[in-house]
């Protein structure tokens, strides 16, 4: 009977899929138009136009929209091993397998003892839920290493090291994986491959880091958890701009320095609480890993200056592998991190003119969804610190008291 029923939640699992991400496919391949700002642009207009630089052998040294770590060219250089295809529509096939690999990762996982089907469910639900911007960014490639990368990581720590380094020459962020690493071999493999891998794109392509100096000047984004001081204060006379400045719409204008500031000391902040927990904790278990990568991603992402709606793709790739455990206590920031995932889609790209015009429908979509990426990200960090640090009286989030019942007993 339980093998029936484990059969029967596969096929609806595969099913679900299959269908939800058929629908993907017809919206990026615009045969229904999604409402809202086309999204597939950056797909047939911009990463398109760096495909033909790359293909010269040289980065994009005068756009500073480029802004990301050398092996993100080869994500841009990906749809040249479909040639049958058009540089968008083999893009687009290519995020799909990508997407279909983490599935396969996450069934496999969920077979293993100690294990379940529930981080495949995270997936299979919460990736349609952000629409087809979803396969119009490389993303969802960079979400598939690091999954690899933390599946990878209790039996093979070398492995998860290299896949992380690669994951981070890619986008950056996989790189906080190894938070949680206790194992010496993860970080040496992810030292020597990054080092490696960086040096190979150095010596073979001109302008491999300008990436770094290219974010110097940049605003907050509008749909970051800082911007909302800018929202509100539009409807109080506030002066400034809303422009497309280095490839997203920022706010520009009086005070927005002091609010990225502030967004880059609360990042420190979020740094040293990280530093903390690695000095504290004593009890790390299997799922101690995909926890405290998750925590990390969710403290950097709710503080940075951007939160594009690809982020998002992300935490569902990690949210799912820490409910790949059974004993996970993750379940509550999943689920947080999926309903933002749903009104994500709602402000972008549904409701996206709303955001931009500041207006009060905007405004409480962003709310909406970035208070559900704060909650995710406080509750994240109180369950990774109560289930690894033991109990202090000056923890950062103190036990909770025991509950006594009759009349105590004096010692």
């Amino acid at each position: 009977m339980e093998t029936k029923g484990a059969g029967r939640s596969l096929a609806w699992l595969l099913g679900t899929w299959a269908v939800t991400r058929a629908v993907l496919l017809l919206f990026v391949f615009r045969v229904y138009v999604f409402p809202g700002p086309d999204v597939t642009s950056d797909v047939s207009v911009i990463y398109r136009g760096w495909y033909e630089v790359l293909r010269q052998g040289t980065f994009p040294l005068d756009d500073v929209t480029w802004q990301y770590p050398p092996a993100a060219a080869l994500a841009v250089l990906s749809p040249a091993a479909l040639p049958f295809l058009s540089y968008a529509h083999a893009f687009y096939v290519l995020a799909c397998l990508a997407d279909a690999a983490v599935l396969a990762l996450l069934l496999r996982a969920g077979r293993l003892p100690g294990r379940s089907p529930r981080g495949a469910g995270v997936w299979v639900a919460g990736v349609p839920l952000l629409g087809p911007t979803v396969y119009a960014r490389y993303d969802v490639m960079v979400t598939a290493v690091a999954v690899a990368a933390l599946l990878a990581g209790a039996r093979h720590p070398r492995l998860m090291g290299a896949l992380t380094a690669f994951g981070a020459l890619l986008k950056v962020w996989p790189a906080l994986l190894l938070v949680g690493a206790v194992r010496r071999r993860a970080w040496g493999s992810a030292a020597v491959t990054a080092a490696g891998v960086a040096l190979l794109f150095a010596v073979s392509m001109p302008g491999a880091f300008a990436f770094l100096t290219f974010q110097r000047d940049r605003g907050t984004e509008v749909e970051s958890l800082g911007a909302l001081v800018f929202h509100v204060a539009r409807h109080f006379g506030w002066r400034g701009e809303v422009l497309l400045n280095y490839g997203s719409i920022e706010f520009l204008g009086p005070y927005v320095d002091v609010v990225s500031a502030a967004a880059l000391a609360l990042t420190g902040a979020a740094f040293g609480w990280l530093l903390l927990w690695r000095l504290r904790a004593t009890r790390p278990a299997p799922h101690t890993l995909a926890e405290a990568a998750l925590t990390a991603v969710l403290l950097f992402t709710v503080t940075s200056r951007v939160i594009s709606p690809q982020y998002l793709v992300w935490l569902i790739g990690l949210a799912a592998v820490c409910l790949s455990y059974r004993a996970s206590r993750m379940a509550a920031p999943a689920l947080m991190v999926v309903l933002a995932s749903f009104v994500t889609v709602l402000e972008f790209p549904l409701g996206f003119s709303h955001v931009v015009l500041s207006d009060w429908y905007g405004v409480a979509l962003l709310g909406v969804r970035d208070g559900l990426l704060v909650a995710a990200t406080v509750t994240a960090a109180r369950r990774l610190w109560r289930s690894t640090v033991p109990p202090s009286a000056t923890a950062p989030f103190p036990p909770r008291p025991a509950r006594t019942t009759g009349t105590p007993v004096s010692s």
